[in-house]
């Protein structure tokens, strides 16, 4: 019992004592058979942690995040990536159907994501959602406050000035979007803005060329002054267009997003952007499903984590 309690970190066992029963499998080189446990406890201590792109820089924070938390708290992680593809989401959900993972910590490619979760709450499988929500699922979630983040951005280049603002967003079936919109239509109309068709675009979350959407701007009789990209992948997408075509940001066009760009990508930070704690997106979400794989929690429970708007060289007065 002494040494169960050891390897599962539980009950009261004195330093002294612990540190002894350590040494003793280090010396008998003891390895804990997982798979024997699981059978008996039911529970396998693995967590699928199922994000829409690795190599988002939100996503990978919130991945660390997500892995302290569970390390921290006695689980491992499995992770996956879907590529904003609801088709390889649905192939990892079935592959973590089979593998008897205690839990899913989920940001779902969008709202067709639906099916998958409802296969999940059939077979019992507790999962809580990051960063993104789904209509129809009442469960667990961490999300970021994108309204509010996108009016503050908005608000912020109305102030300098900027009445022709072109929003390129992500595509209307992801829930970020859907409210990053809202902010900037509700911004624009508190300050008595005509709502231009022409200024707004919708595109992916992932990396893309921007050409086509920036010719389109440029052309117009009016182009706009600023710019409001509702992701860090499209800020990428749209600096790139606009340096090809030797315009100057801010001077010729201010820019302003939702989340950082990696420091790989531009070395002296000099984005306008809505902050948002990536981080504890993934230490809250983990925390809340081991609350549920350990029968804790009762009703779902729904956190909104507030953005921050930092204020950099790339919006300026016109």
């Amino acid at each position: 019992m002494t040494v169960s309690r050891v390897i599962n970190n539980t009950g009261r066992i004195s330093e002294k004592t612990r540190q002894r029963v350590k040494a003793i499998m280090e010396e008998m080189n003891y390895v804990p058979n997982h798979a024997a446990r699981s059978l008996v406890l039911q529970q396998t201590k693995i967590i699928s942690l199922l994000i829409t792109d690795i190599t988002n820089p939100f996503y990978t924070t919130l991945a660390r995040g997500a892995e302290d938390a569970a390390q921290r708290l006695g689980y491992r992680l499995m992770f996956s990536n879907s590529d904003e593809d609801v088709k390889k989401e649905h192939e990892y959900i079935e592959t973590v159907l089979s593998m008897r993972v205690d839990g899913v910590l989920i940001a779902p490619a969008g709202d067709q994501s639906l099916e998958h979760l409802q296969k999940l709450q059939l077979y019992n499988i507790p999962f809580v959602l990051v960063d993104r929500e789904v209509p129809g699922i009442d469960s667990d979630r961490v999300l970021g406050d994108s309204k509010e983040g996108s009016k503050a951005l908005v608000d912020h280049l109305i102030k300098l000035g900027h009445r022709r603002i072109a929003f390129i967003n992500g595509s209307p079936g992801i829930s970020t979007a859907r409210m990053r919109e809202a902010g900037y239509l509700e911004t624009l109309k508190l300050n008595d803005i005509p709502v231009n068709p022409d200024y707004m675009f919708e595109t992916g979350y992932s990396q893309f060329d921007a050409d086509p959407i920036i010719d389109r701007l440029l052309s117009l009789e009016e182009p706009p002054t600023a710019i409001f990209a509702a992701n860090n992948f499209i800020t990428l997408a749209v600096i790139r267009s606009l340096r090809s075509r030797e315009l100057r940001i801010p001077d010729d066009m201010s820019i302003v997003c939702f989340d950082d760009l990696d420091p790989g990508y531009i070395v002296d930070p000099f984005l306008t952007i809505a902050a948002q704690p990536a981080y504890d997106f993934g230490r809250i979400g983990m925390q809340m499903l081991i609350d549920r794989i350990q029968g804790t929690a009762n009703e779902p429970r729904s956190v909104i984590l507030p953005s921050k708007l930092i204020v950099r060289r790339s919006s300026t007065e016109i």
